[in-house]
């Protein structure tokens, strides 16, 4: 059976199966937290310093090769000293979306790899658009909640799973501790790849949504099934159509992201050690 058979006809025993690679390559026998960072993140994670091993993820059982601008496919894995503790960390530098048509199972891939291999916080980056005016181009935003515009799920069958605090309540406190200027969110999954009309951003403003987006929700949903902590980050790259009259385009994101990358990255390194 080839790596992506298995993906699709057994996607835990995949993710079990690039786990057990992913313990091999880094030495690691586990990793504490794993970060996948979206569309303009990928130099923000260089705050973390220099990564103790890099591959391409498709070299990984399941993986795909990337497919969108701003996702380079790479799976780096980091040590970290901060605070008395001395953690491992996992970078998925991009992912999988909806819109490429592979189905929701590379979608998830990453995050349920990243359980099996140990993480117990799952930290999901991602960039936006602005559906919220008060929010601002390069503004990243805590996600509190989420709508799913797709109706698509990484779970089948009788899997009944509570999502009431699918992110983290108490990592978002600790995250805003680091930076009391966070907002919080709710972030609406659109499946892409178009961008949405004027009309579809007001309905979605009228339904309480605040962020758009084309990504985080199935992984979020997966992690957290498998029990894992959740936290998401949204980087508003652009005001979601309708609301300044301008045309959308992904150029626009990916310059956006990494002008906010130093921030990001910042952050990010600020905060992993306190989560623990």
């Amino acid at each position: 059976m080839t790596s992506s058979e298995l993906l699709y006809s057994d996607p835990l025993a995949a993710a079990a199966a690039a786990a057990q690679e992913i313990i091999e390559r880094t030495g690691a026998a586990s990793h504490d937290v794993a970060l996948i960072m979206g569309s303009g993140w990928v130099s923000a994670v260089d705050a973390l310093g220099t990564p103790v091993y890099e591959c391409n993820a498709e070299e990984l059982t399941g993986f795909l090769p990337p497919t969108v601008e701003g996702h380079s496919g790479k799976v780096r894995s980091y040590s970290i000293e901060a605070d008395g503790k001395s953690l491992r960390a996992l970078v998925f530098l991009g992912r999988t979306h909806l819109y490429e048509g592979k189905g929701v199972e590379p979608v998830v891939h990453s995050v349920r790899a990243a359980v099996k291999a140990g993480c117990k916080i799952i930290i999901l980056t991602n960039a936006c658009g602005g559906i919220n005016t008060k929010f601002s181009v390069g503004q990243p935003v805590l996600i509190r909640d989420h709508i799913s515009l797709t109706a698509v799920s990484p779970l089948s069958g009788a899997t009944f799973v509570d999502l009431t605090d699918l992110y983290s309540k108490r990592i978002r406190e600790i995250v805003k501790q680091e930076d009391a200027t966070l907002e919080e969110g709710v972030y609406v999954h659109w499946r892409g790849p178009t961008y949405e009309t004027p009309a579809e951003i007001h309905m979605m403003r009228t339904m309480g949504g605040d962020l758009v987006g084309m990504s985080t929700v199935p992984e979020a949903i997966a992690a957290h099934a498998l029990g894992a902590e959740v936290l998401g980050i949204s980087l508003v790259t652009n005001a979601a159509a309708g609301v300044t009259g301008e045309k959308l385009n992904h150029e626009e994101v990916i310059a956006a992201g990494k002008a906010a990358a130093d921030r990001m990255g910042a952050l990010l390194k600020g905060v992993i050690p306190k989560l623990f």
